[in-house]
This record gives C-alpha cells, structure tokens and sequence, in this order.
C-alpha cells in the first residue's frame, strides 16, 4: 500500500480536495481497491465549511430540512451545512424555526438506535441524511429503515463521496463520485477479484479510518 495519498480536487467546487490511497482495504461491506481519506474534511475548519457550502448549493431551495442526521463523523460538515442552508432560506417546519444536527448512536450487533430523548428530532421531522461516503449504498438501506422506524421522513441524501446514483429512489447528492477515481473500484467479500488474485489485505477501514494489516 502507498502511504502518500494523492488528492482529487472537485471539479466544480476546487477548494474541496478529497485524499485517495490506492491499496486493498476492507470495509464492514465491501472490499476497496482505494481508501478514501476524509480526516480533514470532517475535522479541519477550513475544509469543513467549504464541503458543507459545495453540499449546501445542490439543494434545492423547495427542500424542507428540520434535521441533518450526521453519519461517518460528519458533525462538523453538518453544523456548517446547518448554517449555510439556513442562510441560503431553505425552510424548517421546526417551530423555532431553526435546525437539528443529531448523531444516531449503534449499538454493539450493528442496529442503529435512537434514545428517548433525541426521537423529538426524528419523528415527523424532514431529515437531510449526510454522511462521508456510500458505496455500496448498504450503510444508507439501514440507516434509512432504522430511522423511519422512528417516524422520519426523508428530504434527501448527500455524501461527499458516492459510487452510486441513488438508494431507495432516493438521489444522492455528492461532491465526487466514480468518475473523478475511474480505477475505483468495489467488489461483495465473496467476489473480490483482489481476494482470487492472491493480493494481500493492506488494511481494514471504516469511517473512522484504517488499520494496517501486518
């Protein structure tokens, strides 16, 4: 695996630079030929913001948000997405006229929960779903089952970065997809080719980052 990552700037919004990491990584539901490194985006001021106003602008200014569900690590982009939207006029139904940024909690078999205190943001609310990346669109399948359980309704799906178009009839907005990384590719742990070919695990990654195998 290469240490040094290479950066891919948006080719519409050039001050968001996303880092790729040629390798073999595996992810809770998929094997990778790239990693992709948010850490910055999600925790460097600077970086954070830019993202959220790039996301903020594919938006519709019809869209009601009352909550952004924050995914991945994403709080920071969110907070300024929050803001960029409010500022942009898009309308919350919340009465005080302002909105949410929750981050649903997993528990250990994997489900993700909502605790009593925080479903008042969930139920009947519009929910703006953001999170770093979707591959597979499996992480969005659940999250999207798990908070409708608790009475959401969705007003859209944005990523920073996205190998799918849409997820439950749902589009998804993001900020880079398979066309800026074209050797990009994702296989089903079965049915990785990198696996047949006899190439070693580098690391296992998740949206917190990478572990490298020895």
């Amino acid at each position: 695996m290469q240490s040094k990552a290479e950066k891919i700037r948006s080719k519409d919004h050039p001050d968001v630079a996303l880092k790729v990491i040629p390798g073999h990584f595996v992810t809770p539901n998929s094997h990778v030929n790239y990693y992709l490194d948010m850490t910055t985006l999600k925790c460097r001021l600077s970086e954070a913001s830019a993202a959220a106003k790039a996301l903020s602008g594919q938006i519709s200014a019809t869209t009601v948000v009352d909550t952004i569900v924050c995914l991945d690590g994403c709080e920071t982009i969110g907070a300024f997405l929050a803001e960029d939207l409010t500022r942009a006029g898009i309308y919350s139904m919340n009465s005080h006229n302002t909105i949410y940024i929750v981050t649903p909690e997993y528990v250990n078999s994997g489900h993700l929960v909502v605790r009593e205190n925080m479903v008042p943001m969930i139920r009947d609310k519009n929910i703006l779903l953001l999170l770093a990346s979707a591959t597979t669109g499996q992480t969005i399948v659940k999250a999207v089952q798990a908070l409708k359980y608790y009475g959401a309704k969705f007003s859209g799906i944005s990523a920073i970065f996205s190998a799918a178009n849409s997820v439950l009839g749902m589009p998804i907005h993001s900020l880079f997809t398979t066309a800026d990384i074209p050797e990009y590719k994702t296989y089903s742990p079965e049915g990785c080719s990198m696996c047949r070919d006899g190439k070693k695990i580098d690391a296992f990654a998740n949206a917190y980052g990478y572990s490298i195998v020895d």
